[in-house]
């Protein structure tokens, strides 16, 4: 069984961690078939969303297996090239990620979180990077992500305790979207997604695209450039088409060109 599976169903890529009688912790070969995975659906022009979770009811993912992947990153007989594509570090992936935490979140599960665009959580959700207590770091990501996406001083305390959170907690500081009930999870998950693809492709994915790497620009220049983002959508045959949807009050039909 693979330690991570992917599966398309219509316009929507399903990635899910997929060893759940180990909380669903991240082997080697998992770290690899995920990097493959997100490419795959990026690469695929079908694909408007991907969605992320975990397989079983009782983990999204526990990060890095304690004992079959961390001794090979104290070693150094892993390539951290690997864990980088993995966690999204300068991968462009421009389709929309929607994560679907059921469960346990820790350590490079809630780094891995933290390169996805819309997260909601099952109440029972646990969040936290424990790294420190073992006397390693959170370095797939959180060093540099989670800073800017949460207040400072609450991604210090992540950081810096080791500390776990609750749903609700995660909610709170703006680590997630939204909290709902475990049987509704997947339920709501879908929901954003069939909002997102009914949009206009080049719209979604340009748009994700310029606010990643517009994010940390001086605010002149990111103004400067934010319209050549925006003037290939303008100009595409999409546009065209959900202005005269509009006109003629009917559905859009876009081809994403």
């Amino acid at each position: 069984m693979k330690p991570v599976l992917f599966e398309k169903k219509g316009v929507k890529a399903y990635i899910t961690f997929n060893r759940p009688e180990a909380m669903n912790s991240m082997t080697p070969e998992g770290f690899q078939l995920l990097a493959e995975y997100f490419k795959e659906a990026q690469a695929d022009d079908n694909i408007r969303v991907i969605i992320l979770t975990g397989a079983g009811d009782k983990a999204f993912c526990s990060g890095a297996d304690l004992k079959k992947t961390i001794p090979l990153i104290s070693d150094g007989q892993l390539d951290f090239e690997l864990l980088n594509d993995a966690v999204l570090k300068n991968v462009p992936i421009w389709k929309p990620i929607i994560a679907a935490v059921n469960g346990y979140c820790l350590a490079g599960g809630t780094e891995i979180l933290q390169a996805t665009d819309i997260r909601i959580a099952s109440e029972d959700a646990i969040f936290g990077l424990p790294e420190p207590k073992w006397s390693i770091m959170a370095a797939a990501g959180s060093l540099v992500r989670l800073a800017r996406q949460i207040p400072y001083c609450q991604a210090m305390e992540i950081l810096l305790t080791g500390e776990q959170l609750t749903a609700e907690k995660a909610e709170k500081i703006g680590l997630i979207n939204k909290v709902v009930p475990k049987e509704e999870l997947m339920n709501e998950v879908e929901r954003y997604a069939d909002i997102i693809c009914q949009n206009g492709p080049l719209a979604i994915q340009n748009t994700k695209k310029a606010v990643i790497e517009l994010l940390n620009l001086p605010i002149e220049e990111a103004f400067h450039k934010e319209i050549l983002y925006a003037k290939a959508v303008f100009e595409s045959s999409d546009a065209k088409e959900g202005v005269a949807a509009f006109a003629e009050k009917r559905e859009p039909q876009f081809r994403g060109s």
